[in-house]
């Protein structure tokens, strides 16, 4: 049987990809490295939407989290963090751990912070220094309304915001400058298509400001030394260098396509397979979806768990289960990275097998129709 993969991170990877992590070992420091690492960069600021610096980091998207962290805040800086997922609950976690004054607003599970939300405790804190956002929640499904929150950010304050855009850059629409965002994030295993290891520092003037004064200890993520190798085609420590080779290749594949004909792909995407499980008589969990994955609420009358395992031990397919107090309650179905229509009817055809298993009731058919439906209908 063959193995599909469906978790929001790793994704599916080209075989482009594939064949170019192939290729013979480079020296990081040598000539072949440092031509490619140039491409990368601006690639990478195409992909981000951004003039400004682009730092790649040779770790997980956690790892550029924290470093953002630990290079734009000083000891006892007040931030505001959204707790709205377990992402969301990340930031607060690592504001709170280098003692930073970490205030959070509490959002539901499966909703969107309410951009007036940020707007009353900006005007009510008018020294808060950061805003610690999380584009699309992971954990929930949900995205946030990053551009008009943006506006807000900028309007009301001199707090630099800071979003974590690891399952939303290159999959959701996202212009760093043209909005106003000063710092963006992502790792290599969501929409850039590569396999997990490497994670990317997209910052603005502004934000650079801030990493000059910090005053928080940092060593490995040291963005000043990234910044300074940079200037000479280099990264500051070991790069992954087979992931190098696979991320040029993958932003070459995002350049030939376009980043917005991208976003629309992937918003089709998402669509189908939201009307392939309603179709099944399944609910949503996201009240405001994200398009890089859809999470589906398991009746009460199924385990989850069993759910979940079954679908991959009979049909091969693997999706992500729910976190934290969600797990057993949704899984979580993605669609960035490499996947195209018909990975979304054999998805909704083994979520039809697999409803059937565990004696759901529901039209046979209905969720694979209504996906192809989708894909029928003319743009």
């Amino acid at each position: 049987m063959r193995e599909r993969l469906f978790t929001p991170g790793p994704t599916q990877i080209p075989e482009r990809v594939q064949v170019a992590m192939s290729n013979p070992m480079v020296h990081h420091r040598g000539a072949s490295f440092k031509q490619m690492f140039e491409e990368v960069v601006e690639d990478l600021r195409y992909f981000f939407q951004t003039s400004g610096d682009v730092l790649t980091l040779t770790s997980s998207g956690s790892g550029a989290m924290e470093a953002c962290v630990v290079n734009l805040l000083c000891k006892n800086d007040k931030v505001l963090t959204v707790s709205g997922g377990k992402f969301g609950e990340r930031w607060g976690e690592m504001c709170r751990a280098f003692g930073a004054e970490t205030h959070t607003i509490d959002v539901t599970w499966g909703d969107a912070v309410p951009p007036e939300a940020i707007q009353e405790f900006l005007r009510a804190h008018p020294d808060a220094r950061a805003v610690f956002l999380t584009h699309s929640e992971t954990s929930t499904g949900v995205a946030a309304d990053i551009k008009e929150i943006a506006a807000i950010v900028n309007e009301h304050s001199d707090a630099i915001l800071v979003v974590d855009s690891i399952t939303s850059a290159g999959v959701l629409p996202f212009k760093m400058d043209e909005w106003g965002i000063d710092v963006a994030v992502t790792g290599s295993q969501k929409g850039l298509m590569i396999p997990p290891g490497l994670a990317v520092v997209a910052l603005s003037k502004r934000a650079w400001d801030r990493v000059e004064s910090s005053d928080l200890p940092k060593f490995y993520f040291d963005l000043k030394k990234e910044k300074k190798a940079q200037l000479n085609s280099a990264t500051a420590w070991t790069p992954a260098i087979t992931l190098f080779m696979g991320l040029r290749e993958a932003l070459r594949m995002i350049r030939e396509e376009g980043l917005e004909t991208m976003w629309q792909t992937y918003a089709r995407l998402a669509h189908a397979t939201r009307q392939g499980a309603l179709a099944c008589g399944l609910e949503l969990f996201a009240r405001s979806p994200s398009d890089s994955l859809t999470a589906v609420t398991i009746p009460e009358s199924i385990d989850g768990l069993k759910f979940t395992a079954h679908l991959r031990k009979e049909y091969g397919i693997t999706v992500a289960g729910g976190q934290s107090q969600l797990k057993g309650r949704i899984f979580r179905i993605a669609h960035m990275g490499y996947y195209d229509a018909l990975d979304m009817v054999a998805m909704a055809g083994a979520l039809e097998l697999t409803l059937r298993d565990f004696d759901w009731p529901f039209e046979h058919g209905a969720g694979v129709r209504a996906v192809q439906k989708v894909f029928m209908e003319r743009e």
